[in-house]
Protein backbone atom coordinates (compact mmCIF):
# COMPACT_ATOMS: atom_id res chain seq x y z
CA UNK A 1 0.00 0.00 0.00
CA UNK A 2 1.33 3.47 -0.66
CA UNK A 3 0.11 7.14 0.30
CA UNK A 4 -3.46 7.76 1.69
CA UNK A 5 -3.94 4.64 2.99
CA UNK A 6 -1.30 4.63 5.02
CA UNK A 7 -1.39 8.01 6.53
CA UNK A 8 -4.64 7.89 7.33
CA UNK A 9 -4.26 4.39 9.21
CA UNK A 10 -1.69 5.80 11.21
CA UNK A 11 -3.47 8.74 12.57
CA UNK A 12 -6.95 6.58 12.85
CA UNK A 13 -8.84 8.57 10.12
CA UNK A 14 -10.95 6.31 7.78
CA UNK A 15 -9.35 4.51 4.67
CA UNK A 16 -11.47 5.06 1.45
CA UNK A 17 -9.39 3.82 -1.05
CA UNK A 18 -6.21 1.53 -0.97
CA UNK A 19 -3.82 2.19 -3.78
CA UNK A 20 -1.17 -0.43 -4.41
CA UNK A 21 2.60 0.23 -5.80
CA UNK A 22 4.71 -2.18 -7.29
CA UNK A 23 8.02 -3.10 -8.80
CA UNK A 24 6.78 -4.99 -11.65
CA UNK A 25 6.36 -3.49 -14.94
CA UNK A 26 2.48 -2.45 -15.79
CA UNK A 27 2.11 -5.54 -18.37
CA UNK A 28 3.76 -7.61 -15.62
CA UNK A 29 1.13 -6.61 -13.65
CA UNK A 30 -1.92 -7.37 -15.97
CA UNK A 31 -0.60 -10.38 -16.38
CA UNK A 32 -0.15 -11.24 -12.97
CA UNK A 33 -4.05 -10.05 -11.69
CA UNK A 34 -5.19 -11.92 -14.96
CA UNK A 35 -3.54 -15.03 -13.87
CA UNK A 36 -5.09 -14.68 -10.19
CA UNK A 37 -8.42 -14.69 -11.70
CA UNK A 38 -8.53 -11.11 -11.28
CA UNK A 39 -9.93 -8.24 -13.90
CA UNK A 40 -7.43 -5.92 -15.12
CA UNK A 41 -7.73 -2.44 -17.08
CA UNK A 42 -5.03 -0.48 -18.25
CA UNK A 43 -6.55 2.82 -17.23
CA UNK A 44 -3.08 4.86 -16.86
CA UNK A 45 -0.72 2.31 -18.61
CA UNK A 46 1.63 5.06 -20.37
CA UNK A 47 2.05 5.86 -16.28
CA UNK A 48 2.36 2.67 -15.31
CA UNK A 49 -1.07 2.84 -13.38
CA UNK A 50 -3.26 -0.58 -13.82
CA UNK A 51 -6.73 -0.71 -12.17
CA UNK A 52 -6.84 -4.43 -10.66
CA UNK A 53 -10.74 -5.45 -9.80
CA UNK A 54 -11.29 -7.49 -6.77
CA UNK A 55 -14.64 -7.83 -5.97
CA UNK A 56 -16.53 -4.58 -6.00
CA UNK A 57 -13.16 -2.70 -5.49
CA UNK A 58 -11.05 -1.31 -7.56
CA UNK A 59 -7.53 -1.20 -6.66
CA UNK A 60 -5.01 1.64 -8.31
CA UNK A 61 -2.05 -0.55 -8.83
CA UNK A 62 1.11 1.69 -10.07
CA UNK A 63 4.69 0.80 -11.03
CA UNK A 64 7.31 2.66 -9.17
CA UNK A 65 9.02 5.47 -11.40
CA UNK A 66 10.78 8.47 -11.47
CA UNK A 67 10.49 11.97 -13.28
CA UNK A 68 11.97 12.65 -16.67
CA UNK A 69 10.42 15.86 -17.54
CA UNK A 70 7.50 17.29 -15.83
CA UNK A 71 4.93 19.47 -17.41
CA UNK A 72 2.05 20.72 -15.01
CA UNK A 73 -0.23 17.44 -14.28
CA UNK A 74 1.39 15.25 -15.58
CA UNK A 75 4.91 14.27 -15.99
CA UNK A 76 6.90 11.94 -18.10
CA UNK A 77 8.57 8.80 -16.13
CA UNK A 78 10.73 5.81 -16.30
CA UNK A 79 9.68 3.30 -14.65
CA UNK A 80 12.08 1.62 -11.75
CA UNK A 81 12.89 -0.49 -8.98
CA UNK A 82 14.22 2.54 -6.53
CA UNK A 83 11.57 3.59 -3.86
CA UNK A 84 13.25 6.17 -2.82
CA UNK A 85 13.15 7.71 -6.09
CA UNK A 86 9.83 6.88 -6.27
CA UNK A 87 8.86 8.92 -2.97
CA UNK A 88 10.60 11.58 -3.85
CA UNK A 89 8.46 12.61 -6.65
CA UNK A 90 5.11 12.65 -4.19
CA UNK A 91 3.79 15.95 -3.20
CA UNK A 92 4.11 15.74 0.65
CA UNK A 93 6.42 13.61 3.02
CA UNK A 94 2.83 12.35 4.63
CA UNK A 95 2.04 10.76 1.30
CA UNK A 96 5.11 8.82 0.97
CA UNK A 97 4.82 5.92 2.88
CA UNK A 98 4.72 2.65 1.69
CA UNK A 99 3.39 -0.47 3.95
CA UNK A 100 3.69 -4.48 3.15
CA UNK A 101 0.96 -6.95 3.69
CA UNK A 102 2.40 -7.69 6.97
CA UNK A 103 2.31 -4.55 8.82
CA UNK A 104 6.08 -3.32 8.11
CA UNK A 105 6.43 1.04 6.91
CA UNK A 106 9.02 2.11 4.63
CA UNK A 107 8.98 5.75 5.25
CA UNK A 108 11.92 6.90 3.41
CA UNK A 109 11.29 10.68 3.84
CA UNK A 110 10.32 11.07 7.07
CA UNK A 111 6.50 10.88 6.80
CA UNK A 112 5.75 9.08 9.67
CA UNK A 113 7.09 11.76 12.40
CA UNK A 114 5.19 14.64 9.73
CA UNK A 115 1.77 12.38 9.99
CA UNK A 116 1.92 11.64 13.65
CA UNK A 117 2.57 15.54 14.36
CA UNK A 118 0.12 16.48 11.54
CA UNK A 119 2.50 18.61 9.97
CA UNK A 120 1.60 18.87 6.24
CA UNK A 121 5.36 19.28 4.10
CA UNK A 122 6.69 18.99 0.89
CA UNK A 123 8.56 16.26 -0.06
CA UNK A 124 11.75 17.69 -0.87
CA UNK A 125 12.25 21.00 -1.99
CA UNK A 126 9.01 22.90 -1.47
CA UNK A 127 9.26 25.31 -4.80
CA UNK A 128 10.01 22.52 -7.27
CA UNK A 129 7.22 20.38 -5.92
CA UNK A 130 5.13 23.25 -6.44
CA UNK A 131 6.92 23.87 -10.02
CA UNK A 132 5.86 20.28 -11.20
CA UNK A 133 1.89 21.10 -10.61
CA UNK A 134 0.82 24.66 -9.29
CA UNK A 135 -2.35 22.86 -7.59
CA UNK A 136 0.12 21.67 -4.94
CA UNK A 137 -0.33 24.96 -4.01
CA UNK A 138 -4.02 24.58 -3.30
CA UNK A 139 -3.33 20.91 -2.39
CA UNK A 140 -0.73 22.53 0.75
CA UNK A 141 -3.85 24.52 2.34
CA UNK A 142 -6.63 21.82 1.42
CA UNK A 143 -3.97 19.24 3.42
CA UNK A 144 -3.39 21.25 6.57
CA UNK A 145 -7.40 21.76 6.35
CA UNK A 146 -7.52 18.13 6.64
CA UNK A 147 -4.89 16.63 8.50
CA UNK A 148 -2.94 19.58 10.03
CA UNK A 149 -2.65 20.96 13.01
CA UNK A 150 -0.98 23.99 14.24
CA UNK A 151 1.36 26.54 12.63
CA UNK A 152 2.24 25.69 8.36
CA UNK A 153 5.41 24.60 7.31
CA UNK A 154 7.15 27.58 7.30
CA UNK A 155 9.01 26.79 3.86
CA UNK A 156 5.89 25.36 2.42
CA UNK A 157 3.98 28.75 3.12
CA UNK A 158 6.83 30.84 1.84
CA UNK A 159 6.86 28.91 -1.53
CA UNK A 160 3.57 28.66 -1.91
CA UNK A 161 3.09 32.53 -1.70
CA UNK A 162 5.71 32.83 -3.80
CA UNK A 163 4.23 30.55 -6.47
CA UNK A 164 0.48 31.47 -5.88
CA UNK A 165 0.14 33.21 -9.56
CA UNK A 166 0.75 29.65 -10.93
CA UNK A 167 -2.75 28.93 -10.18
CA UNK A 168 -3.59 30.94 -13.03
CA UNK A 169 -2.54 28.15 -15.20
CA UNK A 170 -5.06 25.43 -13.69
CA UNK A 171 -8.17 24.07 -15.23
CA UNK A 172 -10.93 25.15 -13.25
CA UNK A 173 -12.32 21.67 -12.46
CA UNK A 174 -8.93 21.03 -11.06
CA UNK A 175 -9.22 24.19 -8.43
CA UNK A 176 -13.19 23.56 -7.87
CA UNK A 177 -11.82 19.31 -7.22
CA UNK A 178 -9.38 20.85 -4.55
CA UNK A 179 -12.12 23.59 -3.05
CA UNK A 180 -14.39 21.36 -2.34
CA UNK A 181 -12.33 18.82 -0.52
CA UNK A 182 -11.06 21.92 1.11
CA UNK A 183 -14.30 23.71 2.31
CA UNK A 184 -15.82 20.67 3.83
CA UNK A 185 -12.33 19.71 5.77
CA UNK A 186 -12.65 20.47 10.07
CA UNK A 187 -9.90 23.38 9.76
CA UNK A 188 -11.35 25.01 6.68
CA UNK A 189 -11.78 28.08 8.17
CA UNK A 190 -8.21 28.50 9.54
CA UNK A 191 -7.07 26.89 6.11
CA UNK A 192 -9.53 30.19 4.67
CA UNK A 193 -7.40 32.28 6.60
CA UNK A 194 -3.83 31.42 6.00
CA UNK A 195 -5.11 31.54 1.90
CA UNK A 196 -6.37 34.98 2.45
CA UNK A 197 -2.98 36.12 4.17
CA UNK A 198 -1.02 34.34 1.80
CA UNK A 199 -2.38 36.23 -1.15
CA UNK A 200 -3.76 32.64 -2.60
CA UNK A 201 -7.36 33.66 -2.33
CA UNK A 202 -7.12 36.73 -4.04
CA UNK A 203 -5.51 35.32 -7.24
CA UNK A 204 -8.27 32.60 -7.03
CA UNK A 205 -11.24 34.53 -7.01
CA UNK A 206 -10.23 38.64 -6.70
CA UNK A 207 -11.03 38.78 -2.85
CA UNK A 208 -10.50 37.16 0.28
CA UNK A 209 -12.69 34.17 1.68
CA UNK A 210 -14.87 35.17 4.48
CA UNK A 211 -12.96 32.67 7.16
CA UNK A 212 -15.27 34.06 10.11
CA UNK A 213 -18.16 32.81 8.15
CA UNK A 214 -16.81 29.27 7.42
CA UNK A 215 -15.55 29.20 11.34
CA UNK A 216 -19.35 30.09 12.59
CA UNK A 217 -20.61 27.45 10.18
CA UNK A 218 -18.26 24.52 11.35
CA UNK A 219 -18.94 25.43 14.97
CA UNK A 220 -22.89 24.92 14.33
CA UNK A 221 -22.29 22.13 12.58
CA UNK A 222 -20.26 20.58 15.43
CA UNK A 223 -22.40 21.57 18.00
CA UNK A 224 -25.55 19.76 16.38
CA UNK A 225 -23.76 16.78 14.69
CA UNK A 226 -24.63 18.65 11.26
CA UNK A 227 -23.01 17.20 8.22
CA UNK A 228 -20.73 20.34 6.77
CA UNK A 229 -22.55 21.22 2.99
CA UNK A 230 -20.56 22.12 0.46
CA UNK A 231 -23.16 24.82 -1.24
CA UNK A 232 -23.81 26.60 1.90
CA UNK A 233 -20.26 26.82 2.70
CA UNK A 234 -19.51 28.08 -0.56
CA UNK A 235 -21.66 30.57 -0.75
CA UNK A 236 -21.25 32.09 2.94
CA UNK A 237 -17.14 32.43 2.43
CA UNK A 238 -17.52 34.06 -0.84
CA UNK A 239 -19.62 37.09 -2.37
CA UNK A 240 -20.09 35.83 -5.17
CA UNK A 241 -22.99 35.20 -7.69
CA UNK A 242 -24.17 31.36 -8.43
CA UNK A 243 -23.22 31.75 -12.06
CA UNK A 244 -19.69 32.97 -11.05
CA UNK A 245 -19.33 30.56 -8.50
CA UNK A 246 -20.59 27.54 -11.33
CA UNK A 247 -17.93 29.14 -13.86
CA UNK A 248 -14.94 29.89 -10.99
CA UNK A 249 -15.14 26.21 -10.01
CA UNK A 250 -16.75 24.29 -12.57
CA UNK A 251 -19.83 23.39 -10.70
CA UNK A 252 -22.40 20.70 -10.89
CA UNK A 253 -25.66 22.48 -12.38
CA UNK A 254 -27.13 20.79 -8.99
CA UNK A 255 -24.94 23.26 -6.70
CA UNK A 256 -25.35 26.14 -8.89
CA UNK A 257 -29.27 26.13 -8.44
CA UNK A 258 -28.64 25.63 -4.51
CA UNK A 259 -26.13 28.40 -4.24
CA UNK A 260 -28.78 30.38 -6.50
CA UNK A 261 -31.61 29.60 -4.00
CA UNK A 262 -29.72 30.58 -1.59
CA UNK A 263 -29.39 33.72 -2.66
CA UNK A 264 -32.78 34.12 -3.50
CA UNK A 265 -34.24 33.25 0.00
CA UNK A 266 -35.17 35.30 2.49
CA UNK A 267 -33.09 34.36 5.65
CA UNK A 268 -35.29 32.41 8.19
CA UNK A 269 -35.23 34.00 11.85
CA UNK A 270 -36.54 32.54 15.04
CA UNK A 271 -38.07 35.95 15.61
CA UNK A 272 -40.22 35.00 12.62
CA UNK A 273 -44.24 34.26 13.81
CA UNK A 274 -44.94 30.28 13.74
CA UNK A 275 -47.27 30.81 10.45
CA UNK A 276 -44.59 33.25 9.08
CA UNK A 277 -41.96 30.34 9.19
CA UNK A 278 -44.42 28.03 7.83
CA UNK A 279 -45.09 30.61 4.42
CA UNK A 280 -40.87 30.66 4.48
CA UNK A 281 -40.24 27.27 4.54
CA UNK A 282 -43.58 26.39 2.03
CA UNK A 283 -42.00 29.37 -0.29
CA UNK A 284 -38.09 27.95 -0.51
CA UNK A 285 -38.60 24.61 -0.17
CA UNK A 286 -37.24 22.12 2.98
CA UNK A 287 -33.51 21.76 1.74
CA UNK A 288 -33.17 25.24 0.39
CA UNK A 289 -34.53 26.67 4.12
CA UNK A 290 -32.52 24.58 6.42
CA UNK A 291 -29.46 25.78 4.13
CA UNK A 292 -30.82 29.42 4.78
CA UNK A 293 -31.06 28.88 8.43
CA UNK A 294 -27.72 27.79 9.07
CA UNK A 295 -26.79 30.94 7.18
CA UNK A 296 -28.55 33.32 9.06
CA UNK A 297 -27.82 31.71 11.95
CA UNK A 298 -23.75 32.01 11.46
CA UNK A 299 -24.12 35.75 10.51
CA UNK A 300 -26.32 36.33 13.96
CA UNK A 301 -24.66 36.53 17.23
CA UNK A 302 -26.55 33.81 18.44
CA UNK A 303 -24.21 30.46 20.56
CA UNK A 304 -23.84 27.76 18.24
CA UNK A 305 -26.38 25.46 21.04
CA UNK A 306 -28.88 28.33 20.58
CA UNK A 307 -32.40 26.71 21.57
CA UNK A 308 -34.16 29.06 19.73
CA UNK A 309 -31.95 28.47 16.18
CA UNK A 310 -32.26 24.96 16.86
CA UNK A 311 -36.42 25.24 16.84
CA UNK A 312 -36.68 26.78 14.02
CA UNK A 313 -34.30 23.71 12.47
CA UNK A 314 -36.66 21.29 13.83
CA UNK A 315 -39.79 22.98 12.31
CA UNK A 316 -39.14 20.53 8.98
CA UNK A 317 -39.46 17.37 11.59
CA UNK A 318 -43.05 19.03 13.07
CA UNK A 319 -44.61 20.39 9.87
CA UNK A 320 -44.18 18.08 6.87
CA UNK A 321 -44.05 20.68 4.01
CA UNK A 322 -48.07 20.21 2.75
CA UNK A 323 -49.02 20.19 -1.29
CA UNK A 324 -51.66 22.66 -2.94
CA UNK A 325 -54.74 20.55 -2.30
CA UNK A 326 -55.93 21.43 -5.86
CA UNK A 327 -54.32 20.95 -8.94
CA UNK A 328 -54.92 22.61 -12.77
CA UNK A 329 -56.65 19.08 -13.77
CA UNK A 330 -59.32 19.81 -10.33
CA UNK A 331 -59.89 23.48 -12.42
CA UNK A 332 -60.28 21.98 -15.93
CA UNK A 333 -62.61 19.83 -14.69
CA UNK A 334 -64.55 22.66 -12.29
CA UNK A 335 -64.82 24.13 -16.06
CA UNK A 336 -61.78 26.56 -16.96
CA UNK A 337 -59.75 26.49 -19.95
CA UNK A 338 -56.59 25.69 -20.30
CA UNK A 339 -54.43 28.88 -20.65
CA UNK A 340 -53.23 31.72 -18.80
CA UNK A 341 -55.77 32.63 -16.97
CA UNK A 342 -55.87 29.35 -15.35
CA UNK A 343 -52.55 29.46 -13.87
CA UNK A 344 -53.21 32.49 -12.51
CA UNK A 345 -56.72 31.50 -11.40
CA UNK A 346 -54.38 28.31 -9.59
CA UNK A 347 -52.03 31.07 -8.20
CA UNK A 348 -54.36 33.30 -6.39
CA UNK A 349 -55.79 29.87 -4.83
CA UNK A 350 -52.55 28.84 -3.07
CA UNK A 351 -51.79 32.39 -2.17
CA UNK A 352 -55.48 32.38 -0.62
CA UNK A 353 -54.27 28.93 0.65
CA UNK A 354 -51.12 30.19 2.09
CA UNK A 355 -52.31 33.28 3.39
CA UNK A 356 -55.01 31.34 5.46
CA UNK A 357 -52.10 28.73 6.98
CA UNK A 358 -52.46 25.77 5.02
CA UNK A 359 -55.53 24.40 6.25
CA UNK A 360 -58.36 24.97 3.36
CA UNK A 361 -59.64 21.75 1.89
CA UNK A 362 -59.95 21.58 -1.53
CA UNK A 363 -63.65 21.70 -1.36
CA UNK A 364 -63.17 25.18 -0.12
CA UNK A 365 -60.59 26.37 -2.56
CA UNK A 366 -62.65 24.86 -5.62
CA UNK A 367 -65.78 26.72 -3.82
CA UNK A 368 -63.98 30.09 -4.61
CA UNK A 369 -63.54 29.27 -8.05
CA UNK A 370 -67.22 28.57 -8.42
CA UNK A 371 -68.25 31.71 -6.88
Amino acid sequence: MVGGAVRNALLGEPVHEVDIATTLAPEATMRSAQAAGLKAHPTGIDHGTVTIVSGNNAFEVTTLRHDVETHGRHATVAFTDDWQADAARRDFTMNALYASLDGEIFDPLGGIGDALCRNVRFAGDAETRIREDFLRVLRFFRFHAQYGDGALDEAGLAACTRLKDGLNKLSRERVGQEMKKLLLAKGAAQAAGLMNGAGVSQVLFGRDLDDAVLERLAAIDAANALSPDYPLRLAGCLAMSADELGESLRLSNAEVRAIAGLRDAMPPSPALRDNERKVVLYQTGAETFTRAARLAWAHSNAPAGDAAWLGLMKLLEEWPLPALPVTGSDLIAAGLEPGPELGATLRRLEDWWVAGGFVATREELLAKVSA
